[in-house]
């Protein structure tokens, strides 16, 4: 659906320089800290920056992306949303020029679910609300792949589950795509089948969700228990107080072979601390 290969960006203070795929089928999720390249990321994916590399859309180059192909994709991005002058009722006769398969009907009616107001202006609504349209008019043109930065943001407890159950109703349908980052970790190990997670511009760590969840863990160690175990499998450690955290690929070899050591099941908030902040091997 969407490739990037030696995709580079340079800023004056920052550079991307990654490689990433979101499969077709898939639900790949974008994580990292604040700053890390995620919403350069998504640009670069959409051509809103230039950038030197290889970037191939729904199997063309960038460059030979037409108008249709755009109508394909659906999009939500952190810094950038409708005029706040419109209304959502002119929202609608827009969407509509726009997009050939842009279901009023979908829109309508989830606008009214969410409780977003037709005779309102958008720049008097919560960063919670103009969120919740983005995401609403992202799934209403039977987009084939959905790319979109942190589209919980400013959302309640409730409001996300419905989108997260919104973005797994969109998956029930074959050949289509989403590409997804989010602050919150539980919205991603719930939904996405890959992780790709960056920092200062570039990949860290690329996995399968389940096998990051199933195999990957958190060795807690004295000094005497790091010097004593086999450190094959160990991708990076971090000294504690205590002695030493330690980020392993192979949970298992260590919780079989090493009962005295305790072992803590990884999830993704875990890895990401432990890539970011441990010393790599």
């Amino acid at each position: 659906m969407l490739r990037l290969e030696n995709v580079r960006k340079q800023y004056k203070d920052f550079e991307l320089d990654i490689t990433m795929e979101v499969k077709p089928g898939y639900v790949t999720g974008l994580i990292g800290r604040n700053g890390a390249g995620k919403t350069t990321a998504f640009k670069a994916g959409l051509g809103l920056v230039r950038t030197e590399g290889e970037i191939t859309l729904f199997g063309k180059p960038l460059r030979q992306i037409t108008a249709s192909d755009r109508e394909k994709t659906g999009v939500v991005l952190s810094d950038s949303g409708f005029s706040g002058y419109l209304k959502v009722k002119d929202l609608v006769a827009i969407l509509r020029n726009f997009y050939h398969e842009f279901d009023e009907e979908y829109f309508t009616g989830k606008c009214k679910e969410f409780e977003i107001p037709f005779d309102k202006q958008i720049r008097e609504f919560s960063t919670g609300m103009k969120r919740r349209l983005q995401v609403v008019a992202a799934l209403s043109h039977n987009a084939k792949l959905l790319i979109m930065d942190e589209p919980t943001a400013g959302m309640d407890v409730i409001a996300r589950d419905e989108l997260l159950f919104m973005l797994r109703e969109y998956m029930e349908t074959g050949g289509r795509s989403v590409l997804i980052s989010s602050h919150i970790s539980g919205d991603l190990e719930g939904i996405c089948d890959d992780i790709y997670m960056i920092d200062n511009g570039k990949v860290i760590l690329h996995e399968e969700t389940d096998t990051l969840l199933d195999r990957y863990g958190v060795l807690k160690v004295t000094k005497e228990q790091y010097e004593a175990i086999d450190k094959r499998f160990i991708l990076c450690q971090s000294k504690e107080e205590f002695g030493f955290c330690c980020l392993t690929k192979e949970k298992q070899f260590y919780l079989e072979n090493y009962p005295d050591v305790i072992v803590e099941k990884g999830s993704v908030d875990g890895v990401m601390t432990m890539m970011i902040r441990g010393e790599r091997r």
